[in-house]
């Protein structure tokens, strides 16, 4: 499978993995869901925020579009319906700035300031995949809270999502 496929499977795997989330964290009372749970950006909501933020910090980078976010732990929506809807508008996009790009695009670096100003370059196809297995980091971290909390916690493993595909999805 070449990588402009790969990015795109990652991207629906992404956005799959988001929903499956979600149809359990919607479950939570609100008082759970706001809660301190220890996580690094301490309650479900912060850290499905933080998601949303570096999706939006990533795309604004790649697309060399104005920085909106300045922080990580920017609020971008206090009402956990708004961040819901954002979060998967924004996971399901992937897909669009995906199919808008080439292999040579893929292949090409791209330069970027991260939120202290320091200048970097990166492959772009690897930050893509930076963004992906980012959320999958805190996607664990929120299924570690529901499960504490008593709750279910998906199943969000890739097997999963490959084996609901059909079956020329996944060659080439």
């Amino acid at each position: 499978m070449d990588l402009h496929r790969h990015l795109r499977l990652m991207a629906g795997y992404h956005l799959w993995a988001c929903r499956r989330l979600y149809a359990e964290v919607d479950k939570l009372a609100e008082a759970d869901y706001f809660a301190d749970a220890g996580l690094f950006f301490r309650s479900i909501h912060g850290t499905l925020n933080h998601l949303l933020v570096v999706e939006h910090l990533w795309r604004e980078r790649l697309e060399g579009a104005p920085r909106t976010i300045h922080s990580l732990d920017q609020e971008l929506y206090a009402d956990r319906d708004a961040l819901r809807t954002a979060l998967l508008g924004y996971a399901g996009r992937w897909q669009d700035h995906l199919d808008a790009l080439d292999a040579a695009d893929l292949a090409s670096d791209f330069a970027y300031r991260n939120l202290q100003g320091d200048a970097f370059t990166l492959p772009r196809a690897s930050a893509i995949a930076h963004v992906f297995n980012h959320a999958t980091h805190h996607r664990g971290q929120v299924s570690a809270a529901l499960t504490r909390l008593g709750a279910q916690a998906p199943v969000m493993d890739l097997p999963y999502y490959l084996l609901e595909l059909p079956r020329e999805a996944l060659r080439g």
